[in-house]
């Protein structure tokens, strides 16, 4: 995967960079794994002191409830209502993932202050293997046009090839949900 370590069980670097970040700007408020996985970047952001809600339909994921400050549910992340109903995260991780039709609603759930790490594979990716349909895979500058609609300011956002540690095409952004100014640094 893009920008995962050399183990597939090695959180994203992207997401490891910009979680402190995330908290210096969001606060410890509640983080939404979404998509989790196995739970690489649940297990981070729980060692880094965030209240983790983890969601994935493998019910494999459900191990992570054993982690401090970590609920992990299972569910149809693309029919049906989602389980949290209205509640807004500080933070939302989101990696090796893309379905189109909920991304807008996904992006509604970040509360207002919160940061939105985003990293998956785009075209071009297919001939390096897995995802290779149009389908879960971004267009060029997607992710940026998302965040626009949905009046999230962006803050970081990187499209292209990424060599190592196997080759893969990505996007990735962090974007915030701010009406204040943001701090440069």
């Amino acid at each position: 995967m893009a920008g995962a370590g050399p183990d597939a069980d090695d959180p994203s670097p992207w997401v490891a960079r910009w979680l402190p970040e995330a908290a210096a700007m969001a606060g410890r408020g509640r983080l939404l794994d979404f998509a989790c996985g196995r739970g690489r970047h649940t297990r981070l952001a729980s060692e880094r002191g965030y209240a983790v809600l983890a969601v994935d339909r493998d019910p494999a994921c459900l191990a992570l409830n054993q982690l401090p400050g970590v609920e992990a549910r299972t569910t149809d992340l693309e029919a049906g209502a989602w389980e949290w109903g209205a509640e807004r995260f500080a933070v939302i991780v989101i990696t090796r993932y893309l379905f189109r039709p909920r991304l807008d609603l996904l992006l509604a759930r970040l509360a207002d202050g919160g940061c939105l790490i985003y990293e998956t594979f785009a075209q071009g990716h297919g001939r390096y293997g897995r995802p290779s349909r149009p389908a879960h895979l971004l267009a060029a500058d997607e992710l940026f046009a998302a965040a626009r609609r949905a009046a999230l300011r962006v803050c970081a956002f990187e499209q292209g090839m990424l060599e190592a540690p196997r080759p893969a095409v990505i996007q990735r952004m962090v974007a915030w949900r701010s009406t204040r100014p943001q701090r440069l640094r």
